[in-house]
């Protein structure tokens, strides 16, 4: 690397945190006065709990979320600098390339870009679940929720589904239980129950008013009793998959939650798609990003820094935009997750590379 390359990658390091740095503060301070209040209203909650459990994970979270947009301002911060010093004009009279010029902001991209990859896929998702947990211990209003499911189905392999009408979570207790077991379109054997209970002790299911048919070729077998302890291949945690948070786990465990919930047969899982998909997309802006914030600040212009920091900001909210619009169309049923994710950086990268060709005549 020579010494142009590291005058420009310190340069863009050292902006893009000492941007980063003034939006997180900026954040703190507005959080705080709007949660003050509630900070004082708990007796039982100390300074160190607040910073450790909350405000930790608060600047992990935010910091995060505030780094496409820490990168665009400071890659277009200091590249207007460059420019309107004249030294990028220097640099074009010793025969450097436009592409040549790119190398060390694509690597300050890459380093930037690589924290936040494992940032989103590793350690937001665990520290999202402390700081929600003290938000729903401290700060939210305590509401009434409730601990049903009704109507619920469950596909746990290919040939056996559990059907229950209700269940609540909270005393572990439902009625109208039934699990079927087919062979193909046949049915094998069906169990069902008027009422089950969990035991969570030894996760053994104690059934009441049960009966089991059993399906032969020329007769059924018929059994039934007042109650009896047995085992199924669930337990009532996969009643309720709806509430388990995407954002509070970490990629391998939503991988595997998606591939469990799809061998049930659970039919939606976009939204659980689209916080995936996002983990990758974020961070392959940073290159986007990059590119669209020095083409548009390489060239001095009459409006100097204002200008392109205004054109910048701009063109960083419309992807905003994009990015919330393709969230929540990727979460709809039916909709493709991941073309819905992929489409800002998919429509930025078009007007990257034009702006890309077109800087280089």
């Amino acid at each position: 690397m020579k010494l142009i390359d590291r005058y420009i990658l310190k340069k863009f390091l050292v902006t893009f945190l000492f941007t980063l740095l003034i939006l997180l503060p900026i954040a703190i301070a507005i959080d705080i006065a709007e949660k003050i209040d509630k900070f004082l209203r708990e007796e039982n909650l100390t300074i160190l709990e607040v910073v450790r459990d909350y405000y930790v994970n608060f600047i992990i979270y935010y910091g995060n979320t505030f780094m496409p947009l820490a990168l665009f301002i400071s890659v277009i911060l200091f590249t207007s600098k460059l420019a309107n010093n004249t030294e990028i004009v220097a640099i074009n009279s010793s025969q450097i390339s436009f592409t040549r010029f790119l190398y060390p902001y694509l690597v300050g991209a890459t380093i930037i870009a690589s924290v936040a990859f494992l940032m989103n896929h590793f350690v937001v998702p665990s520290s999202s679940k402390t700081r929600k947990a003290f938000e729903k211990k401290y700060l939210k209003k305590r509401k009434f929720t409730d601990n049903t499911i009704r109507e619920f189905s469950l596909q746990l392999n290919d040939s056996t589904y559990v059907f229950i009408q209700n269940f609540n979570l909270k005393n572990n207790s439902g009625y109208n239980f039934s699990i079927e077991n087919y062979d193909g379109i046949a049915l094998k054997s069906k169990f069902t129950a008027d009422n089950l209970n969990w035991n969570k002790k030894d996760s053994t299911f104690k059934l009441y008013n049960w009966k089991r048919r059993l399906v032969f070729k020329n007769r059924d077998s018929i059994s039934f009793g007042n109650s009896i302890d047995t085992v199924f291949a669930f337990s009532p945690k996969d009643f309720n998959y709806k509430n388990i948070v995407a954002q509070e786990m970490q990629s391998g465990e939503l991988k595997d939650f998606i591939s469990i919930s799809k061998k049930r047969g659970i039919k939606n899982l976009n939204q659980y798609y689209v916080e995936l998909y996002k983990r990758t997309s974020l961070p392959v802006a940073c290159y986007i990003l990059t590119l669209i914030a020095v083409v548009l600040a390489h060239k001095k212009k009459r409006g100097g820094l204002g200008l392109n920091l205004a054109l910048g900001i701009a063109a960083m909210f419309i992807y905003v935009f994009f990015m919330k619009i393709g969230e929540v169309l990727g979460a709809v049923a039916g909709a493709n997750p991941l073309l819905n994710v992929w489409m800002p950086n998919i429509l930025f990268g078009t007007y990257a590379i034009y702006l890309y060709f077109n800087a280089r005549k």
